[in-house]
């Protein structure tokens, strides 16, 4: 592609001539790190770009005056690009709505400043951190299957986590998949850890996590998370299995990372039952706010049973709890579905009108959450981690599993209206 540089400036000027509003360019076939003319940056009439497989330009060499003034909708996938290039984009983007960043060669460290972004997604990337600092309009932030840069660290050091840090974001309503253990959260300027001083966002109604439930020292990170938002309504929750064989696969909208040979890493979860999520005191959005949960590749831990639980005996207003169990729950010599539900089902629920759903995953193997991006930035859909379980979910029958007490209700089907 080197050798054509010159025609891509001449078809760039003639897009600028033609006023084209919508533009997909990539860069095919490679080298990967092409460096992307400035020419573009003429082209003040896109309302919709998306980049692939180039090298962002130098910003010090593109006019002054250069803008996007009509750009609403960005896509940067599988593009080197340095944070002051990143930056230099969103500034000269002042009505961008809308913000995808997948597969970046290089890490991703964005401080977000911009007057009119309502959507940011980061999907399979290196994340090194996201620093809200001032966001107005942004209602929706998603970071899916991103895993922290690696860098070089002394001997017997662990990982650096990344970090996600929110400031002024007044309207942010939507947010996942936070990962407690695997990153660190911020409000305003304090970190997240456990026990430390209650900072919220109270705007936030919806948020997915992704949890690893067999290692202690991620779980007890969880209720620090979900102190941080007070007005929760609708909690996803997917379990996590760690050091897979991973690939990715596409159906359709979807975008699906696959893993072989899932095992659970970390040190072991020891004992977290039910005193371990209510020794650290109440937790406002369970008890008070929480209508909706969503817990999915459920494979009956301890720790998982007693987590579920806690929100079972917890939730004052609780509608609704959804449990998709992992495939490999139905295989032969398995103890069963039932037996892995027990002390859930027995359990006292606080809520008496709360329904119990069950479903059996579509999907083997585990692996991460099932995500849409264009789901994720269609306002029209109210939850957008919502994917009715994956669309193929099967209805596990409730008969044979609760000792019926008429406190939880499973009479409807859920998937009736796809």
């Amino acid at each position: 592609m080197e050798e054509h540089r010159g025609e891509l400036s001449r078809w760039l000027d003639i897009l600028v001539a033609k006023g084209v509003k919508e533009l997909v360019f990539v860069n095919r076939p490679w080298p990967m790190d092409l460096r992307l003319p400035s020419t573009l940056f003429s082209c003040a009439s896109l309302t919709r770009l998306y980049l692939g497989v180039w090298r962002l330009p130098d910003t010090t060499t593109v006019p002054r005056g250069a803008r996007f003034p009509n750009l609403l909708e960005l896509g940067l996938c599988m593009n080197v690009m340095e944070d002051r290039d990143l930056a230099f984009m969103l500034d000269r983007s002042p009505v961008l709505e809308f913000l995808l960043i997948m597969w970046s060669q290089t890490g991703v460290r964005l401080r977000l400043v911009s007057q009119s972004l309502r959507c940011l997604q980061l999907a399979l990337t290196c994340l090194q951190y996201i620093d809200v600092v001032d966001a107005p309009r942004l209602e929706r932030l998603f970071q899916w299957e991103t895993v922290p840069r690696a860098e070089p660290t002394p001997p017997g050091n662990k990982k650096r986590p990344s970090w996600i840090k929110i400031g002024r974001a007044p309207n942010l309503r939507v947010l996942g998949y936070l990962e407690p253990g695997g990153q660190e959260l911020g409000i305003s300027n304090t970190i997240i850890v456990a026990g430390s001083k209650e900072n919220i966002v109270p705007s936030v109604q919806i948020l997915a996590m992704v949890v690893q439930f067999g290692v202690r020292s991620a779980v007890k990170k969880v209720p620090g998370f979900l102190r941080c938002f007070p007005n929760l309504e609708t909690l996803h929750v997917h379990v996590k299995l760690v050091n897979l064989t991973r690939y990715t696969c596409c159906i359709g909208n979807f975008a699906i990372l696959v893993a072989m040979s899932p095992t659970l890493s970390g040190e072991p979860t020891g004992k977290v039952n039910l005193k371990f999520w209510q020794e650290d005191g109440p937790i406002k959005c369970v008890l008070r706010s929480l209508k909706k949960v969503f817990f999915y590749e459920f494979r009956g831990s301890r720790s998982e049973v007693a987590f579920l639980k806690f929100i079972a005996e917890t939730g004052r207003v609780l509608e609704q709890m959804v449990v998709v169990v992992a495939a490999e729950c139905f295989s032969p010599g398995d103890d069963g579905v039932n037996a892995k539900l027990k002390p859930l089902t027995g359990a006292k629920w606080n809520s008496k009108a709360c329904q119990l759903e069950l479903f059996k995953s579509p999907r083997t193997g585990g692996g991460g959450p099932a995500y849409s991006t264009k789901i994720a930035c269609d306002f029209g859909w109210a939850d957008p981690f919502d994917l009715q379980y994956y669309y193929k979910a099967e209805r596990i029958p409730l008969y044979g599993v609760l000792d019926f007490t008429g406190d939880i209700y499973s009479d409807r089907l859920g998937l009736s209206a796809l």
